[in-house]
């Protein structure tokens, strides 16, 4: 399962009323738009034969088309471990469609072909309205990203403290409210222009 923006207590509840063990429960905090995700991976290492895979829903697995299919016919078919879809149980239940032999794989081919294709769509639908969404804030004068830290008075009263060896760079930066790494690069900028 993701849980980049959404929470996924709901999902929990589910896996725990199944008696799943919180080891067996894996949680990725980026999107599932690919499959290097970590928690997939470690997930993905684990999986051995006759392995039960439970997911909330097909897009927790992944949104694109061709990765999904590909991925659900590694577990399923090359690593011989089965996939239940929580949402749609009673009709995504890899066990089904391998009990059937093989007019089961035409059924589950043509099933996991549809909904992988609804989730790949609605992945395109939600990239489209997050750029759109953009494009209308920066048109109202939004700014995205962190503010540039301006090396003015603050910055040269710290650095100047810094440099006679007054307060370490830590204390520098933390007294500043910014990183190690913009630290550094404002030092190297306030130091090519007054060098």
């Amino acid at each position: 399962m993701s849980a980049k923006d959404q929470s996924p207590e709901r999902q929990l509840l589910k896996f725990k009323q199944l008696g799943i063990n919180d080891r067996f429960i894996f949680i990725d905090k980026v999107s599932g738009k690919d499959f290097n995700r970590p928690a997939y991976i470690s997930m993905r290492n684990m999986i051995r034969e006759n392995d039960l895979i439970y997911l909330d829903s097909l897009d927790r697995l992944g949104r694109d088309y061709n990765g999904i299919i590909q991925e659900w016919k590694y577990i399923t078919r090359d690593l011989q471990a089965d996939i239940v879809c929580l949402d749609n149980a009673e009709l995504f239940d890899s066990r089904k469609f391998r009990s059937m032999g093989d007019i089961g794989k035409l059924l589950e081919d043509q099933m996991l072909s549809l909904l992988a294709y609804v989730a790949d769509v609605e992945r395109k639908k939600n990239l489209s309205r997050q750029k759109e969404g953009i494009a209308v804030a920066k048109a109202s004068g939004v700014k995205f990203g962190r503010p540039a830290v301006e090396v003015g008075a603050d910055f040269i009263k710290q650095y100047e403290r810094w440099k006679k060896e007054e307060i370490t760079a830590t204390a520098a930066y933390t007294l500043l409210g910014i990183s190690k790494t913009t630290f550094y690069k404002k030092v190297k900028e306030y130091e090519g222009i007054n060098v």
